[in-house]
């Protein structure tokens, strides 16, 4: 039962920032899934059960946020086409492809991107408001398609989503004002959740009992910090981004060291 309540807490805190910032979470879920319960004194989870429960809290959390921020018109359902199909079609052909290459340089290559990332959320967007009118978003479709594929194709090469690393190109190369940046991405982030949820379910590689506390914390969490979206600034949202973007970039070089 404390195993099951510590996976609560965790769920919790990480579904807030998932509604809050407008990520699906997993590049915060896994590590603490991974090293807080040895702290407690519970056996260490395998990688295996943490990827499962991962992708769990994910899907969860981008449903919950997702349709939090549609409340306040901040979810663009072309960007999300345009954008989600990119980065789908490009994940499923970087993880066909990668065996073929080796994984610490390209876990490199996605470290290094992330560093960029953490830069380019603080590039000014043009007429980036505190309430951005969705009816007037313009866009240039080649560039959200570029910007998903390249985010999905190396993702699905080092096996990691990569949905962070959306927004700022988003917000600098696409030009979206940050809210609607946060808001769509839950729903682009989602597209690629159900696709690795669907598999893992389908192959017996999740642990359905661990996962109802997940879903009866992430949920009220996420909803929580999508309402929270709405109230904090734009800088701060742009602050707090690139503080887990850059954590985000220092645990995969970490992987790259250690691995």
């Amino acid at each position: 039962m404390e195993l099951y309540i510590l996976i609560g807490l965790l769920a919790m805190v990480t579904g807030f920032l998932s509604g809050l910032l407008g990520i699906g979470g997993g590049i915060i879920m896994a590590p603490l899934l991974l090293y807080v319960p040895p702290l407690f004194g519970f056996a260490p989870l395998p990688m295996r059960l943490v990827a499962g429960l991962t992708i769990v809290q994910g899907l969860v959390a981008c449903v919950a946020g997702g349709l939090t921020h549609r409340k306040f018109h901040y979810v663009s359902g072309r960007l999300t086409l345009w954008m989600g199909g990119s980065i789908f079609i490009a994940a499923l052909l970087g993880g066909a492809g990668a065996g073929w290459l080796a994984n610490r340089v390209l876990l490199a290559v996605f470290a290094l991107l992330a560093v960029v990332a953490a830069l380019l959320i603080f590039v000014p967007v043009k007429e980036d408001s505190e309430d951005p009118d969705l009816e007037k978003l313009c866009f240039s479709r080649p560039r959200a398609v570029i910007a998903a594929g390249a985010v999905g194709l190396l993702g699905g090469l080092v096996g990691q989503g990569g949905s962070f690393i959306l927004i700022p190109l988003m917000t600098s190369f696409v030009q979206v004002p940050t809210r609607i940046a946060i808001g769509s991405n839950l729903a682009i982030v989602f597209l690629s959740s159900l696709a690795a949820f669907l598999g893992k379910a389908a192959t017996g590689q999740i642990a359905w009992a661990l996962t109802l506390p997940i879903v009866l914390t992430v949920i009220p969490a996420a909803y929580l910090g999508g309402l929270a979206s709405r109230r904090v600034p734009v800088a701060g949202l742009r602050l707090l981004l690139a503080c887990v973007i850059a954590i985000a970039a220092v645990r995969i070089g970490f992987s790259v060291i250690t691995g």
